[in-house]
């Protein structure tokens, strides 16, 4: 089966990119981040590509990659770099396998701008993507949680679903409830994520 996954979260630092792997290892999908921000710690692609053990998945390059730890258009501001989401749409099109799923990894969240005018949320309805929502539990993440969804619903885009990342709360109960989303799976909390975490944590998910 061949269609786009893109991998939003509730906020920043709730566990994307090891959720990126997990999926991509799962589906044996592809994996795309089309903008990276923040180079100190190394690309997104880098890090699911080291985690990832299936010989079919490719990890296809940036579309650009910016040095600040900052959303893609303050990052591209700050470098003199133009964001041109149509090129973005354009290698989405060519990179897309025929024959897998292509998993794209957002940054940040929803209202993340890409440019001073397209924003995450707009990006994910240009590129007909479904939208599989990572949420981790802290002190305001049923309200982050619940916006998320919210405005999803608004915009009536395709959501499968929810991967909890971190330590379980009661809290995911009510949110899966109250958004009316279903689960996914949830990728608990390690102090060692390799290959090995990451194959058995696919193989719990219910994708499809």
């Amino acid at each position: 089966m061949s269609e786009r996954i893109f991998i939003t979260g509730i906020g920043t630092g709730v566990g994307k990119t090891v959720t990126s792997a997990c999926v991509v290892e799962a589906l044996q999908a592809d994996y795309w981040k089309p903008v990276q921000t923040g180079l100190k710690e190394g690309t997104d692609t880098d890090t699911v590509k080291s985690l990832i053990s299936n010989p079919v998945s490719v990890c296809h390059r940036e579309a650009y990659c910016l040095e600040a730890p900052a959303s893609p258009h303050l990052a591209a501001r700050l470098e003199d770099v133009n964001i041109n989401v149509k090129r973005i749409l354009e290698l989405a099109h060519s990179i897309q396998p025929s024959n897998r799923s292509l998993v794209i990894e957002g940054a940040g969240g929803l209202m993340v701008p890409l440019t001073e005018q397209v924003f995450t949320i707009d990006f994910i309805q240009q590129l007909e993507a479904k939208v599989i929502i990572v949420a981790q539990n802290y002190l305001g993440s049923i309200n982050h949680a619940l916006l998320t969804a919210r405005v999803l619903k608004q915009h009536a885009i395709p959501v499968l679903g929810w991967i909890f990342s971190g330590e379980y709360h009661s809290n995911e109960t009510e949110v899966i409830g109250w958004s009316g989303y279903p689960l996914l799976g949830r990728i608990p909390h390690t102090g060692l994520v390799d290959r090995a975490f990451v194959k058995e944590q696919a193989e719990k998910l219910s994708l499809w």
